[in-house]
């Protein structure tokens, strides 16, 4: 099923119910009719079925309709991560070659400066569209193949140039079913829109919800107080966000107040045991989901009791099928590793979840995808009882003297330091040790970054659990960890030595 017609399904079986929640409520007859008004403006516009529309908007609904309205009209929405610089945007424009770049007031300078270094690409302010739209009539209904592109979502790009993710509509519908199934939302659910529409998580969220006649209920961007008093105010019921996000909500001291939520998820990065813990004895949730996946396949696997088994990636997705291979570079997806090997994680291209290849790069193709297997560079390990523990990325492994280590085990165990606001575990360049294991860590507010630092330290040593080859060899207090426009860690970026020092303690301190 193509995802304009899905939305038009939803508005004809419950045309009253709250489509959208927030400051600027819509019934699903009424988004259904805004959508397609604006379908009819991008057709005026010069935009036709096949052609790619990129968006560069901050977010919330303006963003969401355009995206619908694409749909519609059976061109591929093309969101943009708002927070690019110029080089980044303008290559990203250049890039998916669009029939339209579409901007918010907000990033009109931004576009503008990025659109001079991509002759020939058009672009028009959303505001212009949005008044052409008031005037049209409503698009008719365009038949749209499944196999036909909805959306191209652009990778991170953390290691090189960011790659464009085309996807199909059948395999966005398709990974809107799977979150479905696996993280236990039903009709009628509503859900914090705080996810970006430029990320997979995003998407899901929003596609979710409209599949199901729930309500979706946009937050432009993230603030911790204005989420938690959306939650508590909308009656908020599930939440699908970023680790990082859920310890900013516990953060506010408040988060028991958000007695409407029944179920949580998180991807995009590992959580703590700690965190898992705090959330689950502060929201009491009914379901609470680990979901291990990727923008190019959506579902790798699903640890469906996060509570009960904290960390666990669990098994494949409903629509997924996965391996543990030798971690070689290169290596066969028919190379398993052995019961309680550490190998990195293959999944198969056959889910119809998957996308069917990179946009223009031929040599990302060939470096992630052999003999119908995707490798996304992940390693684990599968348990006695066959569920997945994600030990980390080949790239943030860790070499020190010799012995391999990977960050999670050890951000584990730090993070339950008191004066530890956030931490993130990196190796730095070390003479003696090759790799040194070094923490990076966030004092908590109104501490001393200098006397955090010593007490982490200490920790580290005394209290932590770690063994003395996973101890860090240096403890470093930071302003801020980097992240990514999604709360991805940018782990990257510490390791090459890209931060500002509080504090710093250790032995080549």
């Amino acid at each position: 099923m193509d995802l304009g017609t899905a939305l038009r399904w939803t508005a004809e079986r419950y045309p009253a119910r709250r489509a959208v929640g927030g400051a600027n409520p819509l019934s699903y007859a009424e988004w259904d009719d805004h959508t397609s008004r604006l379908a009819s403006a991008l057709g005026e516009q010069g935009v036709g079925v096949g052609d790619r529309v990129v968006l560069v908007l901050a977010g919330g609904l303006p963003l969401a309709s355009l995206h619908l309205a694409a749909q519609m009209l059976g061109a591929t929405s093309v969101p943009l991560s708002f927070r690019f610089g110029v080089p980044e945007l303008a290559y990203c424009v250049a890039d998916a070659a669009p029939a339209l770049v579409i901007y918010d007031a907000e990033n009109e300078e931004l576009v503008t400066k990025a659109l001079a270094e991509a002759p020939g690409v058009r672009g028009v302010s959303a505001g212009a569209i949005g008044h052409q739209a008031a005037r049209a009539e409503p698009a008719p209904a365009v038949p749209v193949a499944d196999t036909a592109t909805s959306v191209m979502l652009y990778t991170s790009g953390t290691t090189g140039k960011p790659k464009g993710v085309p996807r199909s509509h059948s395999a966005e519908h398709y990974a809107a079913l799977a979150h479905l199934i696996q993280s236990g939302q039903s009709c009628f659910d509503t859900t914090l829109g705080v996810m970006p529409l430029f990320h997979t998580m995003g998407m899901r969220t929003l596609l979710s919800t409209i599949l199901t006649a729930g309500t979706w209920v946009p937050q432009v961007r993230f603030d911790a107080g204005e989420a938690l008093e959306l939650i508590v105010r909308e009656e908020i019921t599930t939440l699908y966000l970023v680790p990082t996000i859920y310890w900013a909500l516990l953060r506010t001291g408040r988060l028991a107040e958000a007695t409407s939520v029944r179920k949580i998820a998180y991807a995009g990065a590992a959580m703590t045991t700690a965190l898992a813990e705090r959330l689950a004895g502060t929201l009491r949730p009914r379901s609470f989901v680990n979901h291990f996946g990727s923008t190019e396949i959506y579902t790798f696997s699903i640890g469906p009791d996060a509570a009960a088994k904290p960390g666990s990636a669990g098994r494949a997705g409903v629509f997924s099928r996965v391996r543990l291979v030798r971690p070689e570079p290169g290596a066969s997806p028919d190379e398993l590793v052995g019961p309680g090997e550490q190998g990195q994680v293959a999944v198969s291209m056959a889910s119809p979840e998957a996308f069917a290849g990179y946009w223009n790069r031929p040599d990302a193709d060939a470096k992630t995808i052999r003999e119908g297997w995707y490798f996304p560079g992940d390693l684990a390990v599968a348990d006695e009882d066959g569920d997945l523990w994600v030990s980390g990325r080949v790239d943030d492994m860790i070499n020190s003297g010799g012995e391999n280590i990977y960050p999670d085990e050890v951000e584990d165990a730090l993070v339950r330091c008191p004066a530890v606001r956030e931490v993130v575990v990196a190796g730095t360049p070390d003479d003696r040790w090759g790799q040194a294991v070094t923490a990076f860590f966030v004092p908590e507010r109104g501490t001393d970054p200098a006397r955090a630092a010593d007490e982490v330290w200490r920790f580290a040593r005394e209290g932590s659990g770690l063994p003395s080859l996973k101890r860090p060899k240096r403890v470093i207090a930071v302003p801020e960890i980097p992240k990514s426009a999604v709360g991805k860690i940018l782990r990257r970026e510490l390791g090459a030595g890209h931060y500002e020092v509080l504090a710093d303690v250790g032995e080549n301190a």
